[in-house]
């Protein structure tokens, strides 16, 4: 059963995980959204993205389970277990984490998926494609091209916002993307999730236009899991946290989260 916490507890702390490509600072928003809102929040980097131009062979050969292994370490140095909130592989990092029962419960925005679900649809494999099709691209770091990326990650982004979104991404583990998208060919399956061990309520929300994780994936991740609650968004994409109208879906997702958490607003 989740945590009940009075209205004279604090709330709990939340964890922002950022996704591929990327590193913390794409949670500014929502970090200044909840913190206002009276929580602790945390933006970890993951291993090696506070690098902006790492190309290193180090990189290119991250598991998922590194980049969980750390998260792990700097939850466990927290007070209490805290909210975790993951964008795209952050989302599948966070399903990682709530099944060693690292969290009290999670928000998976545009969540990449876990080994079981079959996810290479024509628009993901249109987004991969450049990535994809560079030999040994599985030990080797990554990045996309600036139109790859408008295609993939901003397509509801307004031209200026996706060119400055462009300008602060980062190269990516080839390993990384091998374990999400060609776990069948992964034999330490290290995209696999229990989803008997995730028992803390779950909030997975998708975007409707979704080039890289597509609406029908997100669906199918939140049906894995009976104590999910799925929700779609019209007129966003897979870059929602920081598309025109992301208020209004942190917005959603306080309330989700003080409804969970038996907190007034």
């Amino acid at each position: 059963m989740p945590t009940v916490h009075s209205a004279a507890e604090p709330r709990p702390a939340i964890v922002f995980i950022h996704g591929m490509w990327c590193g913390p600072e794409v949670f500014e928003p929502y970090r200044q959204f909840f913190t206002e809102r009276g929580y602790q929040c945390h933006t970890p980097a993951l291993r090696q993205h506070d690098i902006q131009d790492n190309e290193s062979t180090a990189l290119g050969q991250l598991s998922l389970r590194d980049y969980a292994a750390d998260l792990e370490a700097f939850i466990r140095t927290l007070p209490q277990r805290p909210v975790l909130i993951g964008h795209s592989m952050g989302g599948l990092l966070a399903q990682m984490l709530c099944a060693r029962q690292l969290a009290t419960a999670a928000v998976l925005i545009c969540p990449a998926s876990p080994a079981g679900v079959h996810a290479l649809t024509a628009s993901v494999v249109r987004s991969f494609f450049t990535v994809m099709t560079r030999w040994g691209f599985w030990k080797k770091p990554n990045k996309l091209s600036p139109a790859a990326a408008r295609y993939a990650l901003f397509n509801r982004l307004p031209d200026d916002a996706a060119q400055d979104a462009y300008q602060q991404m980062r190269h990516e583990s080839g390993r990384a993307a091998f374990e999400i998208g060609f776990w069948l060919l992964d034999r330490n399956k290290a995209s696999r999730v229990d989803e008997r061990k995730v028992t803390q309520p779950l909030l997975v929300i998708s975007g409707a236009d979704d080039h890289i994780t597509p609406a029908a994936i997100n669906k199918k991740v939140a049906a894995r899991y009976t104590n999910a609650e799925y929700r779609y968004y019209t007129n966003h994409a897979h870059w929602l946290i920081a598309e025109p109208g992301w208020q209004s879906i942190a917005g959603d997702i306080a309330d989700w989260l003080e409804q969970k958490h038996g907190q007034s607003a």
